[in-house]
């Protein structure tokens, strides 16, 4: 199969500090095969400047192909993300969050499983390889290490990351998925369903990962973590 695009798919809630740093860094990214990006921004009803931010870059960057979606009441990460996916007209389609926590230079990272016609999902896992990582928080890294281990038990993977951002899928595998969590359940609900595709192939690759605290912005918390454990359950 020739690949000919990325889809780029980009959550955004009152991130006006930083998106224009992440598409900077995206923008300035080279893919493998000179494969094209497609940047699928979707709003998720944010109050503090992102709309403007993304509207200023897309007007200031029309050479980038930018793809802008806003919802009309804050929905959640999951939500947006359906969003994303149903727009994601590339044969790959990738998920970045619109913070600094991860690097997108390592999209080729995660392009070589599938490129080689190894892979049709890989995870990037941020507890792999010998790549940068923030030390932040230990209870996080434990909740994570827990929700992993439940989310492979009932999926019957042996995932490092199930929790990580970056995941890349073959476009149509993506799309064939009936998904609906619309918070921070979309990755055990989207892990426990590409996971029982037939034949499906699911690679991980080491990164990077450049953590924030709650004061610089971070949204995730407990909350999320119980709700992670009943998607688990439930899917």
């Amino acid at each position: 199969m020739i690949f000919k695009r990325l889809s780029i798919i980009i959550p955004t809630y009152n991130e006006a500090p930083t998106i224009h740093l992440i598409l900077n860094k995206i923008k300035a990214v080279q893919l493998e095969n000179n494969i094209d990006k497609e940047i699928i921004i979707v709003d998720d009803y944010s109050s503090d400047g992102t709309v403007d931010s993304i509207k200023n870059y897309i007007t200031k960057n029309k050479d980038l192909s930018i793809k802008y979606f806003s919802h009309t009441k804050n929905q959640g990460k999951g939500a947006a993300l359906h969003t994303g996916i149903k727009k994601a007209t590339g044969e790959l389609t990738v998920i970045q969050d619109a913070d600094l926590e991860y690097d997108p230079e390592e999209y080729n990272d995660l392009l070589k499983p599938i490129l080689l016609g190894a892979a049709d999902v890989v995870y990037g896992s941020r507890f792999m390889g010998s790549k940068p990582h923030r030390i932040l928080f230990f209870w996080h890294s434990i909740g994570n290490k827990f929700l992993t281990t439940l989310s492979n038990m009932k999926t019957n993977l042996n995932l490092t990351d199930m929790e990580t951002c970056y995941k890349m899928f073959k476009t149509e595998m993506l799309q064939s998925l009936i998904l609906k969590e619309k918070r921070f359940g979309f990755e055990p609900e989207v892990t426990r369903k590409i996971s029982k595709l037939r034949g499906v192939r699911i690679y991980e690759v080491g990164i990077s990962y450049y953590g924030r605290s709650y004061d610089e912005g971070k949204k995730i918390g407990w909350k999320d973590g119980f709700r992670a454990i009943y998607c688990i359950i439930k899917y």
